[in-house]
């Protein structure tokens, strides 16, 4: 992949999607909604987005200043403790900090060089993986995966699988490299697939296998996509459901 407007613009326009369906989903979602961990309510979801990207934005700052970013743990989505933690915090708060930091992490962009966002050897820490895609994951494919996640959760599987496609044809339209447009067809499957519609998971499987193929990896063991393993769908499947 090339960098350069090009890039930039495509990486702002996944970023733009995704926060803004995550403040349409905050402005949908009831006042004190109830949640648990098991079962995230709207203003956690969001705030969880958030913080994942600030990480991205620190990591971003840190390569323009010519310094390793730090680790980041994992977090452990099915923990008491951490979705209390996100659900404490005041709607307006997490709707703000929405916002800002989706801002941020397009704008930082710019303090970035080219080559540091497509060449991984200039920066050992990101283990062979370039720093664009990194961007896109945090920004774009994680935040789109939880929001699925939320409307399958809540019983409106058609949102979640619409959100899903839209996202797609966004990547396609923004031209987006095979890489991310794989990511998105990725996240389309994981999400038809759980909303029983097994062989048109394959089909967008499949061709986000073939977009990107590092994530066949991630198929052979993903729970969304156990449904298509299951009926051997993945290299023959017809659209029926």
């Amino acid at each position: 992949m090339t960098a350069g407007p090009a890039l930039r613009s495509m990486i702002t326009g996944l970023v733009g999607l995704a926060a803004t369906e995550e403040l349409m989903l905050l402005a949908l979602a009831p006042a004190g909604e109830p949640g648990t961990e098991r079962c995230w309510a709207a203003l956690p979801v969001i705030a969880h987005n958030a913080e994942f990207k600030d990480q991205q934005v620190q990591r971003l700052r840190a390569v323009a200043s010519g310094d390793t970013p730090r680790d980041f743990g994992e977090i452990d989505h099915s923990s008491a403790e951490v979705y209390s933690g996100y659900a404490a915090l005041p709607a307006g708060e997490v709707a703000a900090r929405c916002a800002q930091v989706s801002g941020e992490l397009t704008s930082t962009l710019s303090a970035v060089s080219d080559e540091d966002l497509t060449d991984p050897s200039r920066h050992p820490w990101l283990r062979g993986r370039q720093l664009w895609l990194q961007v896109i994951v945090r920004g774009f494919w994680h935040p789109m995966g939880h929001l699925g996640d939320y409307y399958l959760a809540h019983a409106q599987p058609e949102r979640a699988v619409a959100l899903a496609a839209h996202a797609v044809t966004t990547a396609g339209y923004l031209g987006a490299p095979d890489q991310a447009r794989g990511m998105a067809s990725y996240n389309l499957a994981c999400v038809q697939a759980r909303a029983d519609q097994p062989n048109k998971a394959a089909v967008a499987l499949r061709e986000a296998i073939r977009l990107n193929p590092d994530l066949r990896a991630n198929a052979g063991r993903d729970p969304d996509l156990a449904i298509v393993r299951d009926r051997g769908l993945l290299e023959d499947s017809p659209v029926t459901d």
